[in-house]
């Protein structure tokens, strides 16, 4: 997370468990959860790995025959040994001592006892949020290659492994951190790497091991991999084989660019892992993970049918609990080998500040980021608008309703987004009957409305409530009714939005722009009474989502709450007035996107919505 909205610095935050290995070496899975926690958390641009604190959430069945002493055991390897030598600290924790439960069933005694469990924390300051890698890789950037980082050095232990589980099997020796040292020194070469530009994507040795490793990264980036350099595999020793792909030891991936690889070796053997970094791969575009072991093939699999295969297991409990028509939409979009994925076509310049010609006069107009209980928008919505060059006051419903607040002093007002009455049913439609059912705030409203020099943008909870006072708005009697999901469920993820010709003041200039947004509701459903209020409607609509391929949809998730045509956003015919369901607030910053073109700078394309407001005032 950033820190602020005029800031690249922000904080990091990780966790790690290994509660498995515990039922082998409960020293071992305290030592491993400390190590996850660090790997994880190592994808994030930190100074030194001393600026990590931890939490320790310990659990345990205190009372049962062993767990007191294995708990004993393993604070003292994690507390006093361990973290010390890694330079860490754990300042705070919990714990549940009672992880035991027991009772009698038709005369038979019962019990079920967990096993010990450590859940770590992970906290850092991050110098840098732009520099937080992630599993997706890149094949855009020419030649690139995979390297595994082996902090275990060669072993490949399997007690309470994946593998292990499903074959029915425990194991006998565990993972473990087995050279605090060369943890440590890990941490610092993802770090240096990091700060050098040089890697492309970063994924810790995962639960599953390298071959989960592999096909996490294989499905973010959409491609195929060939394994086809790492020698610890056999083209005659399958045992071995297992245990390389599927140990679950401490260690990561990385892709870096073909002509960084000697660059890699060197900074690797300035902290003494040399030996242990190795070239495993390369990004293969034939959407298959090959494996090969001294030219002869131990693998070959579809990602699609492998991407199907680990997303089988979500799609049938989503088919049960949700809109079984949405999950299956969801679940097949795997099939398409040529989707492009997130992608953005703007027709305007996102770094050009129209509004600047109007902030260099000195005057900043007074907007209302208007709030009611529950809403939490408003800081960002306000942060947006003040890049814009206005003077942003937080208005609380409750400050209207009782006078202490008017409308009239202000250019125009932000109705914002969030979980407004505690993310009820119509909640917005809950926020609109405070207005319509109160004389003066109703009053209040209906005469802002009228001025013929105000604005106002209705986002997400404040969308629903501007559609429902479309009876004080001029010009929005055919606006749509907000109602429940198709999907049936909350859909907070990024979909892809499309602008359209309109008169809106806030999306001149943009019509034709093809980019992401954030998206967090629950009730964005365009609800018509019927065709014709439907075909009324059109020439009102400013933005729709698209997929992919920038076509209109209902599909979902691309449509994530499958209104008719992607209808998302409305305005008036004089364009003062615009409701939209998504947050441009959300990511007027570049930075607050999970994933961007790599040219756009500071400013995000949805920037320019509030400069446009700036420009419109004067």
């Amino acid at each position: 997370t950033a820190m602020g909205y005029e800031t690249y610095r922000g904080e990091a935050f990780a966790m790690g468990e290994r509660t498995p290995l515990a039922l082998i070496d409960a020293e071992a899975s305290g030592r491993m959860a400390i190590g996850e926690a660090l790997t994880n958390v190592a994808a994030a641009s930190i100074v030194d790995i001393g600026d990590v604190k931890l939490s320790a959430n310990w659990m345990a069945a205190a009372g049962h025959p062993g767990e007191d002493a294995a708990l004993y055991d393993t604070v003292r390897a994690v507390a006093l040994e361990l973290c010390p030598a890694l330079g860490i600290s754990i300042p705070v924790g919990k714990d549940s001592l009672s992880m035991k439960t027991a009772w009698a069933e038709n005369g038979v005694k019962r019990e079920v006892t967990a096993p010990l469990s450590l859940i770590v924390s992970a906290f850092a300051p991050v110098s840098d949020v732009r520099r937080t890698l992630t599993p997706y890789i890149r094949s855009d950037v020419g030649e690139t290659v995979l390297m595994l980082i082996d902090v275990a050095a060669g072993q490949m232990r399997l007690g309470g492994s994946a593998l292990a589980q499903v074959y029915g099997e425990i194991g006998s020796e565990t993972p473990d951190v087995d050279d605090p040292q060369r943890l440590k020194a890990f941490f610092d070469l993802i770090q240096r790497l990091n700060r050098d530009g040089k890697l492309l994507a970063y994924h810790d040795r995962s639960d599953g091991g390298l071959f989960v490793t592999l096909c996490e990264m294989m499905f973010a980036g959409h491609t195929g991999i060939a394994l086809d350099r790492y020698s610890s595999l056999s083209a005659s020793d399958p045992e071995r084989n297992l245990a390389a792909l599927f140990n679950e030891e401490l260690g990561a991936v990385i892709q870096v660019s073909a002509a960084d690889v000697d660059a890699v070796r060197v900074a690797s053997k300035e902290v003494g892992l040399d030996a242990h970094v190795h070239v495993i791969g390369r990004a293969d575009a034939e959407q298959n993970l090959r494996i090969v072991a001294e030219g002869q093939a131990l693998y070959t699999q579809s990602r699609i049918e492998m991407q199907r295969a680990w997303s089988g297991t979500t799609y049938q409990m989503q088919r049960l609990r949700d809109n079984p028509e949405c999950a299956k939409q969801e679940y097949d979009r795997i099939l398409d080998t040529g989707d492009p994925g997130l992608n953005a076509q703007l027709t305007f310049d996102p770094a050009e500040d129209i509004a600047a010609p109007f902030i260099a006069r000195g005057v900043r107009p007074r907007i209302a980021i208007l709030r009611e209980q529950g809403v939490n928008g408003q800081t960002e919505m306000a942060a947006a608008f003040d890049r814009a060059g206005f003077a942003a006051f937080d208005v609380h419903m409750s400050d209207i309703i009782a006078g202490r607040a008017m409308l009239g002093g202000y250019a125009g007002f932000a109705a914002c987004g969030g979980f407004s009455y505690g993310d009820v049913l119509g909640a917005g439609e809950g926020w609109a009957k405070s207005i319509l059912f109160n004389e003066r705030a109703r009053d209040e409203f209906a005469q802002f409305f009228q001025r013929p020099d105000t604005f106002a943008l209705g986002v997400c909870n404040g969308c629903q409530m501007m559609s429902n006072l479309r009876e004080l708005i001029p010009g929005a009697k055919r606006w749509p009714h907000f109602v429940r999901n198709k999907s049936e469920q909350f859909e907070a993820r990024v979909a892809m939005l499309e602008v359209l010709p309109s008169g809106s003041l806030f999306l001149d200039g943009m019509a034709g722009s093809r980019m992401p947004i954030a998206v967090a509701h629950g009730e964005g459903y365009a609800e018509f009474a019927d065709a014709a209020a439907l075909d009324a409607a059109r020439a009102l609509v400013a933005v729709r989502y698209v997929d992919n391929r920038g076509r209109p949809t209902e599909t979902y998730p691309f449509n994530p709450n499958g209104s008719p045509e992607g209808i998302t956003g409305l305005t008036t015919p004089d364009g003062r007035y615009t409701i939209l369901m998504p947050h441009p607030e959300r990511v007027f910053r570049t930075v607050s996107y999970s994933w961007h073109p790599q040219e756009w700078g500071e400013d995000g394309p949805w920037m320019r919505i509030f400069r446009n407001a700036r420009k419109r005032v004067g």
